[in-house]
């Protein structure tokens, strides 16, 4: 009788949070056909976080609410599978790929771990810096000043040289780090191209600061967007995590009356189309920086210039699913892995044979 040599794929759990995080993590995925992918929301196995979310005091938190509704089905419109926490499937996981490193379970600590950059990380604030000097965890912080900084997960991928020194300043160590771009940042020349109605306006790209439990003046906010836009078409995109229904009215009440508001859409196409880009503590900034446009930011512009995302040409996902493959089949210890990664290039490049015989694209 003939034995079953068939030989089990080695699995890997992508950690997905904000719809942009799921399709970054999408793409990675796409670019790693020979393993078995699975997906999960951002979780937590806390009694007390459990207990958060039952009382419905994280609806407008990564973890739960709009987030995970949309997370859930930015997986089934895709037909990805959804194990949510581990717990559906019964895997035993070969690696973690995660768009945070503020929250890792002890489950995830055991496996091989890759951090993604996702995007713009919150500024320091006061009590942020509090909260490192009294050694809380770096989500005591309430934003995501730290996401990157946790020193946490083996291998990070950061979008450039300037948020690599930025993570190692803040507290990861910099052998750790590897600038290989990120995806949906690394290629804004692509959204030029588009279908959207509207040009040479000023769009608005807000931000859920309030939903996030810090004060934003919106009213005054919005009277120096208009004062930016003088007299020009303003066009504002509502960030998916704001309370629709508020910020609409408040538009309304401090914006002329021929303003117009998305809720939904391509954001990148809108900034392609645009004459000037207002933005608060938005990622969508870099697609506007790489685009040539005047932007605005509550961050200094001049230091955003100096982070922004590394223009590949939309290679980043590849770039981070070879690092992924690499660290998955290496057989030594993730000190040895990452002296041999920092020796083979500090900056991850597919080389172009590696990127002939890659068949797999992304289709968002």
């Amino acid at each position: 009788m003939l034995k079953d040599t068939k030989v089990d794929k080695k699995k890997i759990l992508f950690i997905i949070g904000s719809p942009n995080q799921a399709s970054q993590m999408h793409q990675v995925a796409s670019k790693l056909p020979e393993y078995d992918c699975f997906f999960s929301q951002l979780y937590s196995k806390h009694p007390i976080a459990k207990l958060f979310l039952r009382s419905g005091l994280l609806e407008t938190t990564i973890l739960s609410g709009e987030f995970k509704r949309k997370g859930d089905a930015y997986l089934q419109r895709h037909g990805l599978r959804n194990d949510y926490a581990g717990t559906i499937f019964g895997n035993r996981y070969d690696m973690a790929v995660l768009c945070t490193d503020l929250l890792v379970t002890k489950e995830l600590r055991q496996l091989k771990t890759v951090w993604v950059q996702e995007g713009m990380t919150d500024p320091v604030t006061p009590w942020a810096t509090w909260s490192r000097r009294l050694g809380l965890p770096s989500w005591a912080a309430t934003n995501t000043a730290f996401n990157g900084a946790g020193n946490i997960c083996d291998v990070y991928c950061a979008a450039s040289p300037g948020y690599k020194e930025q993570f190692g300043r803040l507290g990861t160590d910099p052998s750790r780090v590897f600038v290989t771009g990120i995806p949906n940042y690394d290629n804004a020349a692509v959204f030029l191209k588009n279908d959207f109605p509207y040009r040479n306006y000023v769009l608005v790209a807000t931000s859920d600061i309030r939903e996030c439990f810090h004060k934003d003046d919106r009213p005054a906010f919005i009277s120096d967007c208009v004062r930016v836009a003088a007299g020009r078409q303003l066009i504002f995109k509502l960030h998916p995590n704001e309370l629709k229904e508020r910020a609409i009215a408040e538009i309304r009440q401090f914006a002329p009356s021929d303003t117009l508001i998305y809720t939904e859409g391509n954001t990148e196409h809108m900034i392609a189309n645009c004459e000037e880009l207002i933005t608060q503590y938005s990622t969508v900034v870099y697609t506007g920086i790489a685009l040539g446009k005047k932007v605005h930011s509550y961050f200094d512009v001049e230091n955003l210039k100096k982070l922004a995302p590394v223009q590949n040409g939309g290679a980043s996902a590849g770039n981070i699913a070879e690092i992924c493959r690499r660290y998955i089949e290496f057989k030594g210890t993730k000190d040895a892995f990452l002296e041999k990664l920092s020796t083979t290039n500090n900056t991850i490049r597919l080389n172009e044979r590696d990127r002939k015989k890659d068949h797999y694209h992304y289709s968002g």
